[in-house]
């Protein structure tokens, strides 16, 4: 049989989804470097840190595809579209996305699109900023006689409105994690004041593990001052519970209130 050089060419479509982590481009995992250096195609969001375009190949189409706070240019059909789209004239797409795929990512929402087209897809974890980017900050999310358990829960629904699971998790001695919820911190803190919480430490960090990175330590009575005067905002995560208390910053704020309590 002869193979003419078209053929040749021509490569069988798969879609890799890929966890590109918090931000710091050496946090993604080697499986993911290695799906970005067999790439045709990369479609990356706002939050990838581009520094990971780098390890495609040069012949490699490399497609922003971000949404940021404010600005969503690209809706998740259009997404979708394009990734099927490359697939089939192209081979093979990375679909490189910030954190984890499947932690608020719609990681599954792209898995399940492209079964539809009966296109192969696999996924590649990545580190989430919901455990990384505290942990980059020496904040555990879990320590024995502090806190035995998270939350990870999205501060605005696609409504716009707090989510109801940020009700649950307030009435719960666990690790509060926000994701997506700066822009709502006075409503949230208010549902933590509603539960006597107060006192309770809060850190909130923006772009964690980059050069752009800003920290504020306070408590639930303290925190929307901290970040007014830090000057943080989007992306950026919070973190309510006992475990802030661990983080350096925490210490001095944890003597002046010894201090007035002794008072």
């Amino acid at each position: 049989m002869i193979t003419t050089s078209t053929e040749k060419n021509i490569k069988e479509p798969r879609i890799t989804l890929v966890g590109a982590g918090p931000g710091d481009a050496d946090l993604i995992t080697l499986k993911g470097v290695k799906a970005l250096q067999t790439a045709d195609v990369v479609l990356y969001d706002a939050l990838v840190n581009e520094e990971l375009l780098d390890f495609a190949p040069a012949h490699a189409t490399r497609v922003y595809v971000g949404k940021r706070s404010g600005d969503h240019s690209y809706s998740q059909s259009a997404v979708n579209k394009l990734m099927i789209d490359y697939a089939i004239n192209y081979g093979h797409v990375v679909r490189l996305k910030g954190g984890d795929p499947f932690v608020f990512g719609r990681g599954f929402e792209e898995l399940d699109y492209a079964a539809s087209y009966s296109i192969p897809a696999q996924v590649i974890p990545g580190i989430s900023s919901s455990i990384g980017v505290p942990g980059m900050q020496q904040i555990p999310v879990t320590h024995r006689g502090l806190s035995e358990s998270f939350w990870v829960v999205t501060g605005t629904t696609a409504s716009g409105k707090v989510s109801d699971d940020v009700y649950q998790a307030a009435r719960t001695n666990a690790t509060v994690v926000v994701l997506m919820g700066i822009h709502k911190l006075q409503e949230i803190t208010a549902i933590f004041k509603a539960e006597g919480k107060n006192k309770l430490p809060v850190a909130v960090i923006q772009s964690g593990t980059t050069r752009d990175e800003k920290v504020a330590i306070g408590i639930v009575d303290t925190i929307v001052e901290v970040v007014e005067e830090k000057k943080i905002t989007s992306p950026a995560l919070i973190i309510f519970g006992e475990v802030v208390s661990l983080h350096p910053a925490f210490q001095p704020i944890k003597e002046f209130y010894d201090i007035v309590a002794e008072g």
